[in-house]
């Protein structure tokens, strides 16, 4: 079965199509914003204009914006096409490609957050996840990565703070989707976004 792979949960935007194990057509952009402009043009500039049987989306932590659009492309698509939907975590992929390119080892993911603060998260070799996903400012983070090979965005820095390790600067591309354990998915497309929400309501604000 073909399945299209959507990932705009960061200042990257990139789909994917796959027939089983067989790449049939990417498109990876570093966009930091215009992510609702381009996503479903990029989509409809893979073969098939991208029609896929299934859908994998990621689900966050990111951009709120982004995970927004990626969510709503994957439910639009699904209807129209009669297709099935999932969801994978962003940071999950970060570490399959990590461990795609370094070896399947330990991995700890570090990616830029908001209000200067980082997603962090541990995952063991074979992409287990090791304990939850949080977001802290970089000083908590040095310590919170518990791992050699470190994957993300913020990777080097981490790496250069903390004094030791190995650092892979990778952003989200669905054309790594392939690499995701198959438990990474899931067919709840709630988003992930690894922090409180920026807006508040009224009574909240005044409290």
């Amino acid at each position: 079965m073909r399945v299209l792979a959507i990932d705009c949960a960061s200042e990257a935007c990139s789909v994917a199509l796959f027939d089983g194990d067989e790449l049939l057509g990417a498109d990876h952009r570093m966009l930091g914003r215009g992510h609702a402009e381009q996503l479903i043009p990029m989509i409809a500039g893979l073969p098939d204009k991208g029609k896929a049987g299934q859908i994998a989306v990621s689900l966050g932590p990111g951009s709120f914006t982004g995970v927004r659009i990626g969510l709503a492309a994957a439910r639009a698509l699904a209807l129209a096409w009669g297709a099935e939907a999932f969801g994978y975590p962003t940071l999950a992929l970060i570490a399959a490609m990590a461990r795609a390119e370094a070896g399947d080892q330990p991995v700890s993911v570090a990616m830029t957050g908001g209000h200067g603060q980082w997603f962090m998260q541990n995952f063991a070799a074979g992409g287990a996840e090791v304990g939850a996903l949080v977001s802290l400012a970089p000083n908590a983070a040095l310590s919170f990565a518990e791992h050699d090979l470190v994957a993300g965005t913020q990777a080097e820095e981490l790496v250069a703070d903390r004094g030791r390790g190995t650092a892979l600067p990778v952003w989200p591309n669905a054309a790594q989707f392939l690499h995701l354990p198959k438990e990474a998915l899931t067919a709840q497309l709630t988003p992930l976004y690894g922090r409180a929400p920026d807006a508040r309501l009224p009574q909240e604000a005044s409290a």
